[in-house]
Order: structure tokens, then C-alpha cells, then sequence
């Protein structure tokens, strides 16, 4: 079967019409390749672009992100060589959320804190049976460091959400407004579960990925602004976002990076709001210095 390539994201040319505030937190992108170097697992669903750090340190700079998280991607399965580079080499204040194998030791966990990971990601779009089993096995092990488990998952489709989140009994962090179908409205009932656990402080949700649910071809993708408001209105103090750089995988045509920007700020015109998103929850979260405070 043939892999498709992804398109690469646009280059970068202009700043956001609204400035992030001092301290900002991208709270979601990826590094890719070169392949020579960090090769990609052969059962992935997509193969990417090159996305170096260079571009995406010139990218945040830009957008005014002074830090971040990176995220483990799909394409490289367990190997985080390619996610732990950036820790490593990166100008930013960073930290990762990574795909682990659940028989992790102890001594690798402690020695990946150290480094700066903060959280696992778990797929449940696909083999969901066996990404449970590993969910709970995981969430046993991290429990004790204080990380989160990350979800990618379409709630749409997950039953009984509310008794998985509260079984695993550690903070859970959804990807992408949960990956519901704009076309499926707010009144979905994986999404009103969703709100349920925002509401009540139970799990995170990132506002990104609009274009990966949207029912539109170009911004502004106005049928997910509903759920980010619903979000919003739910728990302001549960939610994170970012970028989702280098935008792999997307049914969309590539969008401009400053367009989402502007686009979001465009929906969430609210300075308050902004620094609770962008700073004080990922600072909760992550772990990151409070601002004010010295490493």
C-alpha cells in the first residue's frame, strides 16, 4: 500500500495581528526528518515533510511563543529520538509529551523527567482495545511523577468516556476539541461528556487542529468556533493551545500559520483570556517557571 506525503506548511512571512502575551506556550507541534537520520516507523499512516527546528524556532519567533511542548507524531511510533532532539538543541524553554512502550522501567522514566517530558501520548483512533490496556498500564507508572496522559482520540466514538478519564485516575489531556466532526454539532454526546469533564476539572482539551474536524476547505473554519466556545464557556482554566505545526496529515489545503492565528485570536478577543490559555495553564500543566520566578 502506498504512503501519502504530506503537503509542507507554508513559510512564515508575517506576525499575528494580536501579540500573544510575555511568556507564551505553544502546547502542541512536531519535528520532522531528515528521514536518513531519524527514519519513520514502516506501518505509519502518512509520510512528512522535513520540519527542522530552525524553522520552527523562526516560526514561534514570529508568532511570539517564548515557549513550548513538542509532541511525539504518529510516524515514528517509540522512537523519540527525533521529539528528544529538540529538547536538546532547541533555543526555547521546552518540554515533551512522548509514545512510550508500557513496559517502560522506572529508571528510563525518571531519567526522560529529567530531560524535560511531562506527559505520554495515546492513540485510540486505531486499536483502541490494546491502547486502553496500555493507557491504564502507563498511567500506573507516571502517576507518581506528575505527568498527564495525552489522548488522540475521537470522543464521538469513545463509550462510557467519563468512567475511562476518571479510571485512569491521573490528568488527561484531549487532543484537537476531542477530534469531533463539526458536521456532529456540539450537541454530540462523546462532546457534551467531554464538557462534562472540562466542566468539573477532570481533563484538559487543546483548541487546536481546527482544520483536522472542520466541514470547510479554507479559514475561517467558523463551524468549529462553537466548540471552542462551548470549551470556553465549560472551564477556561482546563484548556491549552498551539500551533499543531507542521500541520501533517490534514483534509484541508495547507493553511497559513499566521491566518490561524488570526483566526483564533478573531474568536477569543479577550486579553484575560489569552494570558489563562497561552501562559497560566500550560505553566499548571507542564510544569514550567511561573513567570516572575528564576531557573
Amino acid at each position: 500500500m502506498t504512503i501519502p506525503e504530506c503537503a509542507p506548511s507554508l513559510p512564515i512571512c508575517r506576525a499575528p495581528r494580536v501579540r500573544l502575551p510575555l511568556g507564551a506556550v505553544d502546547c502542541h507541534f512536531h519535528v520532522f526528518g531528515p528521514e536518513a537520520e531519524f527514519p519513520y516507523a514502516p506501518g505509519r499512516s502518512y509520510t512528512p515533510p522535513d520540519a527542522s527546528i530552525a524553522e520552527y524556532e523562526t516560526l514561534a519567533r514570529i508568532l511570539g511563543f517564548s515557549r513550548a511542548v513538542i509532541v511525539q507524531p504518529s510516524v515514528y511510533g517509540f522512537d523519540n529520538s527525533r521529539t528528544l532532539s529538540f529538547l536538546q538543541k532547541n533555543h526555547l524553554t521546552t518540554r515533551a509529551v512522548l509514545v512510550l512502550d508500557p513496559n517502560i522501567s522506572e529508571k528510563e522514566l525518571e531519567r526522560l523527567h529529567q530531560l524535560g517530558v511531562r506527559g505520554v501520548r495515546v492513540n485510540l483512533v486505531f486499536a483502541a482495545g490494546l491502547a486502553l490496556e496500555a493507557a491504564s498500564i502507563l498511567a500506573r507508572k507516571i502517576a507518581g511523577l506528575g505527568w498527564h496522559l495525552q489522548l488522540l482520540a475521537d470522543v464521538s466514538q469513545l463509550e462510557e468516556l467519563k468512567g475511562l478519564v476518571r479510571r485512569l485516575d491521573i490528568p488527561v489531556v484531549f487532543d484537537h476539541l476531542g477530534h469531533v466532526p463539526a458536521q456532529k454539532g456540539i450537541a454530540d454526546k462523546g462532546f457534551q461528556a467531554l464538557l462534562s469533564l472540562v466542566r468539573d476539572g477532570s481533563a484538559w482539551v487543546k483548541l487546536t487542529g481546527a482544520y483536522r474536524v472542520t466541514g470547510i476547505k479554507a479559514t475561517p473554519y467558523d463551524d468549529v468556533r462553537p466548540f471552542i466556545e462551548a470549551l470556553i464557556d465549560a472551564n477556561p482554566l482546563q484548556l491549552v493551545s498551539g500551533t499543531d505545526w507542521p500541520h501533517p496529515s490534514i483534509p484541508v489545503p495547507m493553511p497559513d500559520d499566521t491566518d490561524l492565528m488570526d483566526m483564533f485570536s478573531g474568536w477569543l478577543d479577550d486579553a484575560e483570556l489569552n494570558q489563562q490559555l497561552f501562559v497560566k495553564n500550560p505553566e499548571r500543566l507542564y510544569g514550567f517557571e511561573t513567570l516572575g520566578e528564576t531557573t
